[in-house]
């Protein structure tokens, strides 16, 4: 397989960006996320420091965002557009949400991270430098907004329907080294590497 992308999905602070680095870094992909050019298009629309702070999706203003972004759906599908048309222009390694539902290919090897909410909770808690009762309370609030606005928007159910991915990897069960050495393999075996 000469032409491929790689689209990693799953709960929020599951490892996705971290697994999305390593493989293109191994296979020399350019790595996108939605999240990202959700910032983009906030910062778009006036959100002044959506682009320059990592940590955006936690502040008042990230909040007055998604609450504008839930009164209107084009924000989500703009972005899923972009990305689309990264998948058929270039090979990339993307993390996103929706992707894995929107977009049928044979070239693209999609990958779901399930990991529970503690687990994930923790992560988020030492990635962002919060205790862990707020990264739970954070963790909590982002799943159900997830499932919520993907069922409205695209009538999915996101965490449930898995049946349109190729591999589903449990990180309650992989060390993060364990995880990347996993994925590598995958795809290194699916594309012939």
């Amino acid at each position: 397989m000469s032409r491929f992308s790689v689209v990693i999905s799953g709960w929020p602070a599951v490892g996705k960006t971290t697994m999305a680095s390593e493989l293109a870094k191994e296979f020399r992909l350019v790595t996108y996320n939605g999240g990202d050019i959700l910032k983009m298009l906030a910062h778009e629309k006036g959100y002044s420091s959506a682009t320059s702070r990592e940590d955006w999706w936690d502040t008042p203003e990230a909040k007055k965002f998604m609450a504008e972004r839930k009164r209107d759906p084009s924000f989500d599908k703009q972005v899923d557009k972009r990305l689309e048309q990264i998948l058929k222009k270039e090979n990339a390694v993307i993390t996103s949400y929706t992707l894995p539902w929107l977009v049928k290919d044979e070239s693209i090897i999609k990958f779901w991270l399930k990991g529970s909410p503690k687990n994930r909770a923790s992560r988020m808690a030492n990635r962002d430098g919060i205790t862990v009762k707020e990264a739970e309370k954070i963790v909590s609030l982002r799943d159900a907004e997830n499932v919520k606005i993907y069922r409205n928007l695209y009538g999915f159910s996101f965490g449930e329907d898995l049946s349109v991915f190729d591999y589903a990897l449990n990180t309650d069960r992989l060390s993060l080294d364990a995880l990347i050495e996993v994925s590598k393999l995958i795809v290194r075996r699916q594309v012939g590497r």
